[in-house]
């Protein structure tokens, strides 16, 4: 069983990675799309949706 702080990292990161990967590859050519216009900025939203998962999902 892995500690709350490793679980709630992990979260994190998956949301920042499958952010990063729709920034990516779902890039917007006009680049006024918030999510898909740069990488980075998908990884910024895809950060706080991790963060709003994994504090949702917190027990206690």
């Amino acid at each position: 069983m892995s500690s709350p702080v490793v679980r709630f990292a992990l979260t994190v990161l998956a949301g920042s990675t499958l952010g990063a990967v729709l920034g990516y590859f779902g890039q917007c050519n006009s680049g006024t799309c918030p999510l898909t216009s740069t990488w980075w900025r998908g990884a910024l939203y895809g950060g706080v949706l991790g963060l709003v998962a994994a504090l949702s999902g917190r027990s206690g």
